[in-house]
Order: structure tokens, then C-alpha cells, then sequence
């Protein structure tokens, strides 16, 4: 059992993330997560993959954009 142990352990090791911030909401304390993507370097070999994720990153970088626009327009201060 001990061993099943430290093999769950050693699959559960840090994994490289992709994270999309909105600088302004975390400055204000609010969720600036606006993705949180752990990739291997398996899922890059598959196309379907690579596709989505591409697609997600393209949809987290509109929303990240929309908060930082909407901060500008209410002339909250945009995060340096």
C-alpha cells in the first residue's frame, strides 16, 4: 500500500500551467483567473488538442481584454 502511495504522489507533481490574468481585477481583489490550463507535453502532440486549446487561450485573452477596457472606460486606474 505504502508504494501505491508514492506512486499517486509522483503523478500528481507539478504539470506546466497556462494562466490568463486580468492585471485590474487581481489589483482590485477580484477573480483575475481568467484561465487556468495544465498542458504536458503529450497534449501537444495531438492536433484536436492543440486546436482547443489554442481556441480557449483566444477566448480568455477577449474576456482579460474586456475587463482591462471596461476598468479604462469607468476610469478605474488600468494596472501597470
Amino acid at each position: 500500500m505504502a508504494r501505491s502511495n508514492s506512486v499517486n504522489v509522483e503523478k500528481e507533481e507539478a504539470v506546466p500551467q497556462i494562466i490568463v490574468l486580468a492585471d485590474s481585477e487581481r489589483q482590485q481583489g477580484e477573480d483575475a483567473v481568467m484561465l487556468r490550463e495544465r498542458v504536458s507535453p503529450a497534449d501537444l502532440e495531438s492536433d484536436h488538442f492543440a486546436t482547443h486549446l489554442v481556441e480557449r487561450l483566444g477566448w480568455a485573452v477577449g474576456d482579460a481584454h474586456a475587463v482591462e477596457q471596461d476598468m479604462v472606460a469607468s476610469g478605474a486606474r488600468p494596472a501597470s
